[in-house]
């Protein structure tokens, strides 16, 4: 069944709550499992890219709005996925990727950025201008949060209608776990407080009003709250459905918006669908996925390691390794302890930021050659029961490791897909 967004609210206020799953990810392979089970599954795909992923002058992909819907419109022709059953959102639009600069500069930029993802057919928005610039506070109060995010709520409706096509929805609100998540161990975490939420919708509210954009405001299907779940470097918080039970009531005062949850990655089945029961309908999921695909790469690099003569040892990992000791900007500051604790997290962390490295022309060659390696082989049972147990389906038959990665990515998605749709 295709739930669409703007569908959200009404289902959970008929009781029969249901949910979309973002995937954000620009790795050509997620892109591709997630646009080949939205097909299989009839669902809603709802991919998403971020303000430093992605943006008007190219982000760390390189990629502009238009190229990353280009390469989602592609990937999905080859898969026979109808445009239509694709939602393209962009995240934590506003001034962060420029907060160095000064307000004035920052928030021109992020107006660039917006009217580009506009433009391109971005039309799930999310307005974040939370974060201060260059001499201001690192969060700012909701007055001045609002009223920027005003601002670039005016930009999105100006390009959507010179554009034409749907206008966009919109996501408000900015209490979320760090992007990529925490990077140190946690033990518990705190669900927004209901006051708070009431005092940022009340707010935004007011001025999307006194811009003369109620219309806009119209739009807004849901809020970015903290439901208590996060991820560390080496540790999970799981749902608490009770903690969050006071923060759930404030969606019965608001029956046109849900929920957004960010850092959803590695709960689960069961905590995925306790959110969705109760109103966080909107579940964004990323390193989760980037983790399994690293996670299948290297499983399979050890299998040529052992079985392909010549393709010497674990070689896509050593050159990730020595990708990362190069370019440690990606890594050194969310990677604390000694080189052996470090040398682990490099590759094993859960908040993946090997992800930032798989695009780089090094690690697409080794990433080449360990699939010209492996593909056309069996794989022998033991050998697979060694490396990755769940994928014994794949052993003693010629071995297509294009799927075989697919296949690692669904297995998330699925549960994803079940939480959403009880």
């Amino acid at each position: 069944m295709q739930v669409k967004l703007e569908q959200l609210a009404a289902y959970r206020a008929s009781g029969t709550p249901r949910g979309i799953s973002s995937v954000c990810s620009a790795h050509p392979i997620i892109l591709r499992a997630a646009l080949r089970h939205g097909l299989q599954c009839g669902a809603t795909v709802l991919i998403e890219a971020t303000c430093n992923q992605v943006n008007h002058l190219g982000g760390y992909t390189g990629m502009k709005p238009a190229d990353f819907v280009a390469l989602v419109c592609r990937i999905a022709a080859e898969e026979g996925c109808p445009v239509e059953q694709i939602v393209l959102g962009g995240d934590h639009l506003g001034p962060n990727p420029w907060r160095d600069r000064d307000a004035e500069a920052a928030m021109a930029e992020a107006g660039k950025m917006v009217a580009a993802y506009v433009a391109a057919g971005f039309r799930k928005i999310h307005l974040d201008a939370s974060m201060g610039c260059k001499d201001e506070p690192v969060a700012l109060d909701d007055a001045v949060t609002a009223a920027r995010a005003v601002r670039l709520a005016a930009v999105a409706e100006k390009t959507a209608k010179e554009v034409g096509g749907d206008m966009p929805c919109y996501i408000i609100g900015t209490e979320v776990p760090p992007p990529g998540g925490a990077d140190h161990a946690l033990d518990t975490i705190i669900p927004t407080a209901p006051e708070a939420v009431r005092q940022t919708l009340a707010v935004h509210r007011e001025a999307f009003a006194q811009a003369g954009l109620a219309d806009a405001f119209n739009r807004v299907i849901g809020i970015v709250v903290q439901p208590g779940v996060e991820f560390g470097n080496r540790n999970v918080i799981f749902y608490d459905r009770k903690k969050a039970q006071s923060l759930v009531r404030v969606l019965d005062g608001e029956p046109g918006l849900v929920f957004e949850a960010h850092s959803t990655d590695y709960q689960g089945a069961k905590p995925l669908a306790g959110l969705v029961e109760d109103g966080f309908a909107i579940l964004k999921v990323g390193p989760e996925l980037t983790f399994v695909l690293r996670e299948a790469l290297y499983a399979l690099d050890l299998i040529a390691s052992d079985l392909v003569p010549g393709y010497g040892e674990r070689p896509l990992k050593r050159e990730m390794e020595r990708l990362m000791l190069a370019d440690p900007g990606n890594w050194n500051r969310h990677y604390y302890g000694d080189a052996a604790t470090q040398a682990v997290l490099r590759h094993y962390s859960l908040s993946d930021r090997i992800r930032y490295y798989w695009a780089t022309e090094a690690a697409e060659k080794a990433v080449a050659r360990l699939i010209a390696a492996l593909t056309g082989r069996n794989i022998p049972l033991p050998l697979m029961w060694q490396y990755l147990p769940a994928a014994t389906d794949f052993a003693d038959a010629p071995l297509e490791p294009e799927t075989f990665l697919i296949w690692r990515v669904t297995q998330s998605l699925q549960a994803y897909h079940a939480a959403c749709n009880g």
